[in-house]
């Protein structure tokens, strides 16, 4: 019986538009998308290494903003100062070969407005990741680390909006 009010024209697309409003009715949205405030729909990102800049792209499309091309285009400028990856050997093996690794992020940030007032004053960002290295799996553990890469920028893109968020709240204009 099921398969036969399914197969009338017109039903599933009503399925479909139905189980969409249900999805945007409890809350649901996509990972990683955040509901920006006005001024950070369009942000100009200064002075970021390319990998922070393609996740900053990436995280403000998935939540319906973009990266400025030109500081006038932007209604926030987020100005990066000293970003740096480094990475620190936590554990040697008997072969003297590092068994355990940290990598630790960190950068320096202001947010300024579209007329380049301070909202927020120059603040660091610091993030530290520790994994197992085993050489038995060199391949393996080098495309781990390329992934803790990307992981740490997502999340210093995560805090800086986060951060951006409450100082544009506190200074509206």
């Amino acid at each position: 019986m099921m398969f036969k009010v399914c197969q009338l024209p017109g039903v599933k697309k009503l399925l479909i538009v139905a189980f969409s409003l249900w999805l945007g009715a409890c809350g649901y949205h996509l990972r990683g998308a955040v509901d920006l405030p006005e001024g950070l729909k369009s942000a100009y990102l200064d002075g970021a290494s390319m990998q922070l800049r393609e996740q900053f792209r990436k995280a403000l499309r998935s939540s319906s903003g973009q990266l400025a091309d030109t500081p006038g285009d932007a209604g926030v400028i987020i100005r990066i100062f000293g970003e740096q990856l480094s990475q620190r050997v936590l554990s040697l093996s008997a072969r003297g070969r590092s068994n355990e690794l940290e990598l630790y992020y960190r950068l320096e940030y202001e947010l300024l407005g579209a007329d380049n007032t301070v909202l927020m004053p120059r603040q660091p960002l610091e993030i530290k990741r520790e994994y197992f290295n085993n050489q038995q799996e060199i391949i393996a553990k080098d495309n781990e680390e390329t992934v803790i890469r990307n992981e740490m920028y997502q999340q210093a893109v995560r805090a800086i909006i986060d951060r951006a968020r409450v100082g544009l709240a506190a200074n509206p204009k």
